[in-house]
């Protein structure tokens, strides 16, 4: 009895103790440099995104935003580091689809809570993920690709950024769709996977518009099909999965910002603010528009609805018998 009211006590003093903050305190925020944690190595769609937010929060801040990459561990480790933060604002972290992907395929290996744990700041961007293939692969059409693999099971792999990441799923999406019998081949983020396609180690995979455009620019890959619903604005030449005659692969990619969940709401409000303000202000939305990117800059509730939605909807197809993550 005396140790259960010791204990009482003791939560009511911490709860005392917990900084709070008001509206007009958050104003002055940042006061200091924040630290940005990408989940993913150098090079991706997600380093991308927010190291044009990051120049922009910055000149209008009048602090450093710092990017710190740790790839790996299908983002869980980088998203660790976030979750694990002091709660004051001043680390936060980028996220992708992985984010509501990750508690289905790893269940109760997960080292945090995605609801409990993160607080959602906002969805910045989304963009159609797009089917390439190396110079020297013989297949130009989705048609040839799914013919080439149904006639020689297992030999043909796809390359994606890791697991959980958009490519992940686009991948699955294609093979459980048309029923394909294609080895998956996972990298530490959509840098190392590019370099691994341009150097043939795997002839074909999916890749972020954004992040696989001046490779397929510069002949280097081969753009096949892209996931939109209609072509994308940089690929006018490339047809969408639909118009190939595959409409069942239309997988779209997120990518969002994120901070521990104790950070107080003021703080979380004006993260939201000022990460917003840098996705749509008009000339980095206009770089992000050009790289194949639809500027989303969405609320703190939008993102948490969307991330309950999605966490469901993928712990019920990953729980289904049959279906492998590679």
């Amino acid at each position: 009895m005396i140790a259960t009211r010791r204990r009482i006590l003791l939560a009511g003093g911490l709860a005392l103790a917990a900084p709070r903050v008001r509206a007009q305190d958050a104003a002055g925020f940042p006061a200091r440099p924040v630290r940005i944690i990408v989940p993913y190595a150098p090079g991706g769609v997600s380093d991308i995104v927010v190291r044009l937010m990051a120049q922009h929060a910055a000149a209008k801040t009048g602090q450093s935003f710092v990017v710190e990459n740790r790839g790996g561990g299908a983002s869980v480790p980088g998203t660790q580091a976030v979750v694990t933060a002091a709660p004051d604002g001043y680390t936060v972290g980028s996220a992708d689809n992985a984010l509501s992907v990750n508690p289905g395929i790893l269940r109760d290996r997960m080292p945090f809570d995605v609801e409990r744990d993160i607080a959602p700041l906002g969805i910045m961007v989304e963009a159609p993920l797009a089917l390439v293939a190396h110079p020297a692969a013989p297949a130009r059409t989705v048609a040839e690709v799914a013919a080439a693999a149904k006639a020689r099971p297992g030999a043909l792999a796809l390359a994606h950024g890791g697991t959980g990441t958009p490519t992940h799923l686009t991948a699955l999406q294609f093979r459980l769709a048309y029923d394909l019998d294609m080895p998956l081949v996972g990298y530490r983020g959509g840098g190392p996977q590019l370099a691994g396609l341009v150097a043939g180690d795997t002839p074909y995979g999916f890749v972020g518009v954004p992040s696989g455009l001046p490779h397929i620019q510069g002949g280097r890959l081969r753009a096949i099909a892209v996931s939109s619903a209609a072509r994308t604005r940089p690929l006018p030449e490339t047809p969408s999965f639909a118009e190939a005659g595959f409409p069942a692969v239309d997988q779209v990619g997120w990518w969002a910002m994120l901070a521990p969940a104790a950070v107080p709401a003021p703080i979380l409000d004006r993260l939201n603010a000022i990460l917003v303000a840098s996705a749509r202000d008009a000339e980095v939305r206009e770089r992000l528009e050009a790289q194949g990117y639809e500027v989303v800059g969405g609320t703190r509730a939008d993102f948490a609805a969307r991330l309950r939605r999605e966490v469901a909807h993928w712990r019920e197809i990953f729980a289904r018998p049959g279906v492998a993550v590679d």
